[in-house]
C-alpha cells in the first residue's frame, strides 16, 4: 500500500527544532511534504497575505523530504501547499508544530501553529496542531515522540470529524513520564495584557505587549488541568464559530 502523504508545517519557521522533531516522526508513517514560513510568524492567528507578494522557495533542509520556505503566515503556506505544490495531491494528513510554547485555551484563537492545522481542515484535510509547553530555547521534545506517533496513526486510521481540527499540548519534560492523553475542552483562560510605554533614543513612544496568562478555570476536564498533570492535552477545535446557543436567545428577545 502506498505511504499516506503527510503535508508538515509551523509558525516558529522551518529552521525550528520543533519542526525537525516533527518531520523525523512523520517520516516513520508517510511520505512527508514540508511548506512552513520562511521565518518566525508567531501570533499571527489565521492571517493571510492579500496585499503583498508571496515568495516559495525550495529549502534543502530536510534529509530525504521536499521542503519549501514561503514567506507568508503559516495559513499561506497550507494554502499554497495544496493549490501550488501538491496540486492534483491531496494529503492524507496536516500537521503543524512541533510549537515551542503552549497553544491552550484562549491561546488557540491567536495561534500561527492552529491557524495551519485550522487551514487544512477547511479544505477537507485531518489535521493536528502540536505544541510543547515550554518556552526554554533549550527545551526537550522527545518526552512528545510517542503520543505525537499515537495520535497521527489514530487520525489516518479513523479519520477526523468534519470540520474539526485537533489541538495537542504537552506539558515540559519532568522527571516523571507523561501520565497520558486527556480528551478534552478549552479551559475558561485568558490573557490579561499591559502595554508597556516606552520611548525609543530619538524620543518617539513605542509599546511593548506584556502581561500574564490567568485560569479562570477550576474544571478537571480541560486543557489547562491536563498540562499542569502532566497530562497531554487533545482538544478537538472547529472553525465554524457560530455561537448556535445564541440564536434562539436573540430572535426571542430582541425587537429586530
Amino acid at each position: 500500500m502506498a505511504k499516506p502523504l503527510i503535508l508538515v508545517s509551523n509558525d516558529d519557521g522551518i529552521t525550528a527544532p520543533g519542526i525537525r522533531t516533527l518531520v523525523n516522526l512523520m517520516k516513520q508513517i508517510g511520505e512527508v511534504v514540508v511548506v512552513a514560513p520562511d521565518s518566525p510568524q508567531s501570533g499571527m492567528g489565521h492571517a493571510i497575505t492579500i496585499g503583498n507578494t508571496l515568495r516559495l522557495y525550495k529549502a534543502d533542509i530536510f534529509e530525504d523530504v521536499v521542503a519549501y520556505k514561503c514567506s507568508g503566515t503559516p495559513a499561506d503556506c497550507v494554502k499554497l501547499a495544496k493549490h501550488y505544490v501538491l496540486k492534483d495531491r491531496k494529503p492524507d494528513l496536516v500537521v503543524s508544530g512541533i510549537n515551542h510554547g503552549s497553544n491552550t485555551s484562549i491561546s488557540v484563537l491567536y495561534s500561527g501553529t492552529m491557524s495551519a492545522a485550522i487551514e487544512g481542515a477547511i479544505e477537507g484535510m485531518p489535521a493536528i496542531g502540536f505544541s510543547l509547553c515550554d518556552y526554554d530555547p533549550e527545551a526537550d521534545f522527545s518526552h512528545t515522540h510517542e503520543i505525537v506517533l499515537k495520535v497521527c496513526e489514530q487520525v489516518l486510521k479513523n479519520g477526523m470529524p468534519k470540520g474539526v481540527a485537533l489541538n495537542v499540548n504537552f506539558p515540559p519534560k519532568r522527571n516523571e513520564n507523561i501520565k497520558g492523553i486527556k480528551v478534552c475542552r478549552q479551559a475558561r483562560a485568558k490573557w490579561q495584557e499591559d502595554f508597556d510605554e516606552r520611548f525609543d533614543p530619538n524620543g518617539r513612544r513605542y509599546f511593548w505587549l506584556a502581561g500574564n496568562f490567568v485560569n479562570f478555570d477550576k474544571g478537571e476536564d480541560n486543557d489547562e488541568w491536563a498540562i499542569a498533570n502532566n497530562y497531554a492535552s487533545l482538544v478537538p477545535v472547529q472553525f465554524d464559530m457560530t455561537a448556535h446557543h445564541a440564536i434562539s436567545e436573540i430572535n426571542k428577545d430582541w425587537d429586530l
